[in-house]
Formats: C-alpha cells, sequence, structure tokens
C-alpha cells in the first residue's frame, strides 16, 4: 500500500469511525510531520467541531483514548497485511489538538535531561509516569546510546521506565581443559 493510499484510508476511516460515534470532525493528514521519535504519515482530528468534552473523551485520561483510536486504526488498516514486514506501511499516529506533538517534545527534553543526569551520577534514573506507547518510543530513542540502557520496570498501571548507565560485559573466559 502507497503512503498516499494509506493516508486516505486512513483518512476515510478515522472520518467514519468519528461520525459513528457522534462526533463529526475533518481529518487532515500530513506525512512525515516532524519529530525525532515518530515518522510516516499523521492523521490530525481538526479539534474545531468538537466540544471540550469530546476533546476530553477522545482524548482519555492519559491519552489512552487516543491510543486506542490510534491502534484500532493501525491494526484494521494492517489486518491483512501477512508475509514480508518490510512490505507493511509504516504506523499511522493519530493527534488532537497537537497533543502527540507537544507531548513527544516533552519526552524528548525528559530524555536529553535524564541522559545528562545517569552521564553524571552514574546512578539510574526512574521517569515519571508513561503510557506504554510512550515508554516504547523512549526505549527506541535510547537504543543508539552506548553508554546508557533503559528498562521497564514494575507492573501496569504502575510500570516505570528506567534509565541507567550501561555496564560492561565481563571480560570473556576461556577455559581450556
Amino acid at each position: 500500500m502507497t503512503l498516499a493510499n494509506q493516508s486516505s484510508s486512513g483518512q476515510a476511516w478515522l472520518e467514519a469511525l468519528l461520525t459513528l460515534m457522534g462526533m463529526p470532525a475533518t481529518i487532515t493528514a500530513a506525512e512525515k510531520q516532524e519529530s525525532v521519535l515518530t515518522q510516516g504519515i499523521w492523521l490530525i482530528i481538526n479539534p474545531e467541531s468538537l466540544s471540550a468534552l469530546q476533546i476530553k473523551g477522545l482524548m482519555g485520561e492519559q491519552t489512552e483514548g487516543l491510543d486506542a483510536l490510534q491502534y484500532l486504526l493501525n491494526a484494521t488498516l494492517n489486518r491483512h497485511q501477512d508475509g514480508d514486514p518490510l512490505e507493511h506501511p509504516a504506523p499511522i499516529t493519530v493527534d488532537l489538538a497537537d497533543h502527540r506533538q507537544r507531548r513527544q517534545s516533552q519526552l524528548l527534553d525528559w530524555s536529553r535531561q535524564a541522559a545528562t543526569q545517569v552521564r553524571e551520577t552514574q546512578q539510574p534514573l526512574e521517569m515519571p509516569a508513561l503510557s506504554a506507547a510512550e515508554r516504547r518510543l523512549i526505549h527506541t530513542l535510547f537504543e543508539k546510546e552506548t553508554d546508557l540502557v533503559t528498562e521497564s520496570q514494575g507492573q501496569e498501571p504502575h510500570r516505570r521506565l528506567v534509565v541507567r548507565p550501561r555496564t560492561a560485559p565481563p571480560p570473556l573466559q576461556v577455559f581450556f581443559d
């Protein structure tokens, strides 16, 4: 599926769902939204036709409503995609009132601050409460760091992401008979 087809299919699906929910809204597609954490197609729900209560309902408590819409959209569009994972379309990000863009900027700032603090103190640092999707974004961001590692600890809903110094692997020991 091309990006244009994926974008228009996602846009039509999301508009239809919102209409069925009694919240008709226009959706704007933006390809390759500027973000370090997420690339690809962004579908932006225009909040102008929605009431504050509808926006709050779509967002959910800690964006779980928006996360659920995004998950359903991607699962629906990709349900017949079998075979080579390289042929699978890129995930679509759903945003409302620039929430995801602002939140990703905040996550990026927190990640930079955490990296600086852990490097200076050489002590693990627990990040503030994050959704599973946000933890996954930060894990991905830290994958390239050679001196730091991230891990999730605890059980939902109290699961936390911890940034810690990467310890050098123990020296390789070879035993001969």
